[in-house]
């Protein structure tokens, strides 16, 4: 039986995120968990808590059932971009510069291979 868990509104554009997701698709909880503690990405801070979060959603669904016996894996790792937040800031000679800033969502599912 499989868990989600999503991670809405992330202040990173999804390019960044993407880089790292791919880094951990597929791979063990443990393992990705391992990868995401030595990767010197912002991203890795915001997916080390949601694959936490997914793990222990896979726990409440399955109270019977042992972490380590199961061998949980990154069944899908997806990136979508979320709606952007448009700001303004004064350019030379009475112009307006636009400032965007992207933000993103991510949506973890865990599974187990047993």
């Amino acid at each position: 039986m499989e868990a989600k868990a999503k991670l809405t509104n992330c202040p990173m554009s999804a390019r960044k995120m993407r880089l790292v997701v791919d880094n951990i698709r597929g791979k063990d909880v443990t393992m990705a968990l391992n990868i995401l503690k030595f990767t010197n990405k912002e991203a890795s801070i915001w997916l080390d808590k949601l694959v936490r979060s997914a793990a222990n959603n896979w726990m409440q669904k399955n109270e019977d059932a042992d972490i380590d016996e199961a061998s949980l894996y990154i069944k899908t790792a997806f990136v979508d971009e979320a709606p952007q937040v448009h700001r303004f800031r004064p350019a030379p000679q009475g112009r307006a510069a636009a400032i965007i800033k992207r933000r993103n969502h991510v949506t973890l599912v865990v599974d187990s291979r047993n």
